[in-house]
């Protein structure tokens, strides 16, 4: 199994960290008591400004739930119409030539699902396999991809795209002033990303026209018991209502340095063979846990470092973001050997193991 390319697209909407803290600011008013709160829990973000999938003038006047979740829609399909439009082409593709459609969001629902709406307007072929999925999060770039790989395991004529569209921007609550709301309000943004994965017997692989992605090695599924509280939604009419705990960070330093040592020693490698690191950007207390835990030095995970700060975190597209900011500016020599991991609601990680 091979990624053969990837891409992202965004808004055309993109704010400086410091508008967007005015703009929440009005947005709150005096119902925001400790404004230096929010200014603080900006700052410490580690993000310089982010995308917003409307004009920041218009969150205020949206009414009610089924409203944004209609913006929403309107978004995903343009934005996932974009990015998988930009894959095929650096792939030298058509939309004909994939065989199954792997679609994740978080930030929002539709029945049909994006991927189905999808299928209608890029004319995709009326055989493809879909397969939506809701609810995973951060981690689901990197579950996708692997669940993208295991289909062309089985079928290794064919190739899979995974599309990961996040619209954060529309999740933030007006009457939750919780820290966790307050922070998700500074750390998250909008975007979409997808990969494309190809089967070992592709003929898409006999193309030399563009450097392709790395080979998927294998892959690996960790889920943590009796940890379902530390992420995710509570869903009330007002829409989606942020849970995230202090002790993610502490979650991911105790997991995930044996999870990743357990899954290379599986395939005859340790640590020190890896020379290429595409981690989600949780966020900078994550992103530190991740590298204490990990024993990375300085730089090995400037990818993510900078994605973090110009974009902020978009939830399962950051992994992918990463992915293609790796492949188009920071590729690895031939046969280097990378992890491409992320976390998320479960709690669970999802690891792979990659060549270049």
């Amino acid at each position: 199994m091979q990624i053969i390319s990837a891409a992202s697209a965004f808004p055309k909407h993109y704010y400086p960290q410091a508008v967007l803290l005015e703009a929440l600011q009005a947005y709150w008013g005096a119902r925001l008591e400790n404004p230096e709160l929010l200014r603080r829990l900006h700052r410490n973000t580690g993000v310089e400004g982010r995308y917003l999938a409307l004009p920041v003038q218009a969150y205020p006047k949206l009414s009610n739930w089924g409203e944004v979740n209609d913006r929403w829609i309107e978004a995903a399909v343009d934005l996932g119409e974009q990015a998988i439009c930009r894959a095929l082409t650096y792939a030298g593709l058509a939309p004909q030539d994939l065989s199954a459609f792997f679609f994740t969001s978080v930030t929002g629902i539709a029945s049909p699902s994006i991927d189905a709406l999808l299928i209608n307007r890029m004319g995709l072929s009326p055989d493809i396999r879909r397969v939506p999925m809701f609810g995973l999060g951060c981690v689901a770039g990197a579950a996708g991809t692997a669940r993208a790989a295991d289909y062309v395991k089985a079928y290794p004529k064919q190739i899979a795209v995974l599309l990961a569209v996040e619209l954060c921007s529309l999740t933030v609550q007006k009457e939750d002033l919780s820290p966790a709301n307050l922070i998700s309000s500074g750390l998250f943004g909008d975007g979409a990303a997808t990969v494309l994965v190809a089967g070992e017997e592709c003929s898409a692989l006999e193309s030399d026209s563009e450097p392709r992605g790395p080979r998927i090695v294998a892959t690996r599924s960790v889920f943590y018991p009796q940890t379902e509280a530390m992420m995710g939604w509570r869903i009330s009419d007002k829409g989606f209502r942020i849970v995230l705990s202090p002790q993610v960070p502490d979650l991911v330093r105790t997991h995930i340095g044996n999870d990743v040592d357990k899954f290379l020693a599986e395939h005859g490698h340790t640590r020190k063979d890896i020379g290429s690191w595409v981690l989600h950007t949780g966020g900078p207390k994550v992103l530190e846990a991740m590298q204490d835990a990990l024993g990375l030095k300085d730089g090995e995970l400037e990818a993510s470092w900078e994605c973090l700060k110009k974009m902020g975190n978009l939830s399962s597209a950051s992994v992918l973001i990463v992915l293609e900011d790796t492949m188009k500016h920071r590729r690895p020599a031939p046969g280097t050997l990378g992890v491409m991991a992320a976390m998320g609601p479960g709690f669970c990680s999802e690891l792979l193991l990659l060549q270049w």
